[in-house]
């Protein structure tokens, strides 16, 4: 992390091009222990000493694994000083307590068993954790999981789609008021359980069930009446309602957003179902979704690799950002259309649950000779995406670097072409992040660290 008083000295402890006797120098000071902690690769067995000799447990907390050499693993495994010697592994356990999700690795060296071990503890919050870190677990510890005696465990076992309920245990789980409801948001349910939880009277499940991409047309037609906003919004972007019902249902939200719901904004603008459905029907039917009104189902069709030359050339043009964003993603998307989106307008990664699509100067089609014409747009975010090109010219890194932004000269920090002399310039940055990119830039050559290291009293 970036001290905030010796942010240098906290930039020097990631800094790769740090010599060993700097570090060992370096570890005597908190800040400088701080920026060893985010310091990749392994640290020789010296620095680790170090480490410990002045960090002591607080330190040993984030020395294991292969951050570390096997000899030093033994040593600290062997250490006279309990802070030490437990302090990862005390750490670990403490998170399982508290309920925390952690690494399904860490869980594994901290307590010596391997990850299907775990699952069938005796301790329920070992299994729990187990639960919540393996994602990829076969069906048969799935089966375990959810055939558990602590209500946590089963929870936790139906919380991702994923490796999700077999089908002979959907009554089971369905009926368990700690499975319920995310059993209710995935499987496919029957009528008679579809209506046992739409009388159930829970909000949880009954919104669980609104989002089940398995409903039938009478299902969705069942839940119409709904006054729930959220549950108007599931509705609403079914496949079984037409374009009438849909712009009702959006009208009705809307409605009541204006009118101060705050339930209602959440529903509009926070709603995590997207109709995804529509990337799997005809062509044809889809195109139709040029025209709606309701932005959801049009970046939707955006993502569909298929569609003609006419349809990309209207959603290239459409009136909401995130449409045109996501249009430009396409594998053929012209470079033009790229760097108009990207000028006018910056880049972001498009992230939702366990999907990330990269940004859009990532595409294979967009014109990297453009990067360093951003350097004087008027807008700030898109200057800072002249940093991406590796070659950017020095007198582009100085006006950048005298930039009002921070986050511009952090970039110039850490960009490949800064040089020693700008380097030395921003390392007095009065913002701290700054100041502490500059010190853990490579170019940075070990007589400056020293010095730094020597203002610093180490």
């Amino acid at each position: 992390m970036t001290s905030l008083d010796h942010p240098r000295l906290s930039g020097l402890g990631r800094n790769p091009s740090a010599p060993e006797d700097l570090l060992v120098r370096l570890a005597a000071h908190r800040a400088g222990r701080h920026g060893m902690s985010r310091r990749r690769g392994r640290l020789s067995d010296a620095v680790v000493e170090a480490l410990l000799a002045h960090g002591g447990g607080r330190t040993a907390v984030g020395l294991h694994g292969d951050r570390i050499s096997p000899e030093m693993r033994r040593r600290i495994a062997e250490h006279p000083d309990p802070a030490i010697r437990d302090a990862y592994a005390d750490f670990i356990r403490d998170m399982v307590r508290r309920a925390v999700a952690v690494g399904i690795r860490d869980l594994e060296e901290v307590h010596g068993l391997p990850r299907e071990a775990l699952a069938s503890a005796p301790d329920p919050d070992l299994r729990l954790a187990d639960a919540q870190g393996w994602h990829d677990r076969p069906l048969a510890v799935q089966v375990a999981l959810l055939a558990d005696t602590d209500a946590r465990v089963r929870a936790a076992a139906t919380r991702h789609r994923d490796p999700g309920v077999p089908p002979a245990w959907r009554d089971r789980c369905l009926a368990d008021p700690a499975t319920r409801a995310n059993t209710a948001r995935h499987a496919p349910l029957t009528r008679e359980w579809f209506e046992r939880l739409v009388r159930s009277g829970e909000e949880e499940v009954h919104q669980a069930v609104a989002d089940n991409p398995h409903l039938s047309a009478e299902m969705v037609a069942r839940l119409l009446d709904s006054t729930d906003p959220y549950v108007r919004i599931s509705m609403a972007r079914s496949r079984h309602v037409d374009a009438g019902t849909r712009d009702r249902l959006y009208a009705l939200v809307e409605a009541e957003r204006a009118a101060g719901s705050i339930t209602a904004e959440v529903a509009l603008t926070w709603h995590g179902t997207e109709p995804d459905w529509l990337c799997d029907v005809p062509l044809a039917e889809r195109l139709a979704y040029l025209d709606c009104p309701h932005t959801v189902f049009r970046r939707v069709l955006a993502s569909c690799p298929d569609l003609p030359a006419e349809a990309w050339r209207r959603l290239d043009d459409d009136p909401e950002l995130s449409v045109r964003r996501t249009a430009a993603r396409r594998p053929d998307a012209p470079p033009e259309v790229l760097e108009r989106l990207v000028r006018a307008h910056g880049d972001v990664r498009h992230v939702r649950p366990r999907h990330v699509r990269p940004r859009l100067v990532d595409h294979p089609n967009f014109p990297r000779a453009a990067l360093r014409t951003f350097t004087d747009a008027p807008d700030p975010q898109v200057r800072f995406l002249a940093l991406e090109d590796p070659e950017l010219p020095l007198p582009c890194l100085r006006r950048l670097a005298t930039a009002a932004e921070p986050f511009l000269r952090g970039g110039v920090a850490r960009h490949p072409a800064a040089t020693e002399p700008l380097l030395d310039e921003l390392l007095s940055d009065p913002d701290p992040d700054v100041a502490d990119h500059a010190a853990a830039h490579p170019a940075l050559r070990p007589a400056r660290m020293r010095r730094i290291l020597a203002e610093a009293g180490l």
